[in-house]
């Protein structure tokens, strides 16, 4: 009972502190629900070899209800590009299953290091002005391109993510608007998250060194927890956002995500 009620306060505590960076910077909650997890399950003693593995796909399996959400409000909005989604789904489908059979057969410093290569290059993005840089005038829809959502599902699986911190910049990169990249990402990621979170029930069933409360690597205790908090916190980082500019926001989320990546980076190295 103490371990479960110190994995509660951690997880609670992961909620809280996803909700207000996600309100305030305004992105998926994986991308700051993972670091933040993996950082409370090293608190708790939770054995290296599994934390990062515990962290995606938690995440994931968080990830599931909100991309339900977040995919039908925009959609009402219509704010899915359809016919992107339709050309894209496939692949991206592809790309996250396997990207889940790597993770369930590499170690958990892979996975961290996979994370902190992704999250430098993101904040990088969103430390620069590039805001209103372009590479084409248009999403290409020919096959040429299909390796991109492949990657993108991939990726996202490995990092405990919805997607949408890879493809909102690469769709806006391509042109596509920021309200119908967004709204599109959002189905993307239901399509990443639900074989993500199956994928590692499966691949980490009957483990000992999980902790209280697991199916395979998803925490239950954490997805009770993590995910009310973050609704509940969201709404208070949203308030602080409002008292900030874009260019503002876009620097304190590349700042976060630096640190992040360094901090996982050094990990990798004492592997």
């Amino acid at each position: 009972m103490p371990e479960i009620s110190v994995l509660i306060a951690g997880m609670l505590l992961t909620g809280v502190a996803g909700g207000i960076l996600a309100g305030l910077l305004g992105v998926g909650g994986g991308i700051v629900i993972v670091p933040v997890l993996e950082g409370v399950l090293e608190l708790l003693g939770v054995d290296a070899s599994v934390r990062m593995h515990i962290a995606v796909a938690t995440s994931l399996a968080v990830i599931v209800p909100t991309s339900i959400a977040s995919s039908r409000a925009h959609h009402k909005r219509g704010a899915v590009d359809t016919e992107l989604a339709k050309h894209w789904l496939p692949f991206i489908f592809i790309g996250a299953v396997t990207g889940i059979a790597i993770a369930s057969n590499v170690g958990g410093h892979v996975l961290t290091a996979v994370f902190a290569a992704v999250a430098l290059l993101v904040a990088l993005k969103m430390l620069l002005p590039l805001d209103n840089w372009t590479l084409a005038s248009g999403v290409p829809r020919g096959n040429v391109v299909l390796f991109m959502p492949a990657t993108i599902g991939m990726v996202s699986t490995m990092m405990g993510i919805g997607g949408g911190s890879l493809s909102v910049p690469a769709l806006t990169l391509m042109n596509e608007p920021i309200h119908r990249a967004i709204g599109t990402a959002a189905l993307f990621g239901l399509l990443i998250s639900i074989p993500g979170t199956l994928g590692f029930i499966w691949s980490g069933y009957g483990n000992d060194l999980l902790p209280p409360g697991s199916l395979g690597y998803v925490n239950l205790i954490g997805f009770a927890f993590i995910a009310p908090a973050t609704v509940l916190a969201a709404p208070l980082g949203a308030r602080m956002a409002h008292a900030l500019s874009q260019r503002q926001l876009s620097v304190i989320f590349g700042c976060f995500l630096f640190i992040v990546s360094v901090r996982m980076l050094l990990q990798t190295l004492e592997v």
